[in-house]
């Protein structure tokens, strides 16, 4: 009885430590920034899915869900932050629905079957990202009015560089997905 609090004990500690490392590696893939047309690109949405293919949906929802959690705490774990505020001053401006649509896409990334065929694969993941860019869209909308170009300004600029990221997890996502067994 004894031995088997003690690997409860201690797979709690392994899962509270993937958590906050995942957390940690959120927010440096925010804080990067690599020169891409037309926009710079941060690795935030490539992390956001592939902790969600590597660990499932429940240690990846804990983690952006931390992640989350610290920004409106105010800590500078945003992509742009402290320079453009912090806090839940930050996190409810124009990005909000971007930032609440990496709970959906890491759920749906690691909820999803990997072990399919490569065009599977990569339709999962499009549909894991797509829905980090409706939120993001939809917030975005109603935050600064329909009338102006919603589209143009939160996602065509973004697209190519999606297209990328979601190409180098499709190559990876059956590599990706082991580390499940590993947890």
């Amino acid at each position: 009885m004894e031995n088997v609090k003690l690997l409860n004990n201690q797979k709690i500690v392994r899962y509270i430590l993937l958590i906050f490392l995942s957390s940690i590696l959120l927010t440096l893939s925010a804080k990067i920034k690599i020169p891409f047309y037309p926009v710079p690109m941060t690795m935030q949405t490539f992390v956001v899915i592939a902790v969600g293919i590597c660990f499932g949906y429940k240690i990846g929802l804990a983690t952006v869900s931390l992640y989350l959690i610290e920004g409106i705490l105010g800590f500078p774990v945003f992509s742009n932050s402290p320079e453009k505020g912090v806090g839940l001053v930050y996190f409810t401006g124009p990005t909000m629905g971007y930032l609440i649509g990496f709970l959906f896409a890491t759920f749906l990334a690691g909820y999803f079957n990997f072990n399919k065929n490569i065009f599977t694969i990569f339709l999962k993941l499009v549909l894991s990202v797509s829905v980090i860019y409706i939120l993001g869209l939809l917030w975005l909308g109603n935050l600064i009015g329909w009338e102006k170009p919603i589209f143009h300004i939160g996602a065509k600029p973004f697209l190519l560089a999606e297209l990328f990221k979601i190409l180098i997890l499709t190559l990876l996502a059956k590599k990706l997905i082991k580390f499940r067994k590993i947890i």
